[in-house]
């Protein structure tokens, strides 16, 4: 994992004035690495047992609860929801972007057309009037 993560997350978890050695630190980014390995192959294992090639947040879940870290689902759940809200928010302000795009493009074509209509008629009562003064 990046260095620059790890700090910042000990950064978080810890007081202000409390320092952490580079030593420490790798330590702490070494067991983080080998906790979402053995997280990723308990939710794989979950997968499997559902014949699925693709890990999905339930499997990590169900992980979770396998390698008794319950206290962690709850907050793991919440976040989840979080992250799902402002995916579909994200989505639906895109589709709302591209109707709109989509509502601008026709109203210019519509006007291109309606533009074009005017010239055409310009040009037949030029050639009306020179049809007539022949």
């Amino acid at each position: 994992l990046p260095n620059a993560v790890i700090t910042r997350i000990i950064k978080e978890a810890l007081p202000d004035g409390v320092n952490i050695s580079k030593e420490a630190r790798s330590a702490i980014s070494r067991a983080a690495s080998v906790f979402v390995l053995y997280a990723t192959s308990c939710a794989n294992n979950f997968a499997m047992k559902g014949k699925r090639k693709t890990l999905n947040a339930g499997d990590v879940l169900s992980a979770m609860e396998e390698m008794e870290f319950q206290r962690f689902v709850a907050p793991l759940k919440e976040s989840l929801e979080v992250y799902r809200r402002e995916q579909k928010g994200k989505k639906e302000a895109r589709k709302d972007k591209d109707k709109k795009a989509d509502s601008e493009e026709q109203d210019k074509s519509r006007e291109e057309d309606n533009d074009d209509d005017d010239e055409r008629m310009e040009e037949e009562e030029q050639n009306d009037e020179e049809e007539v003064d022949n």
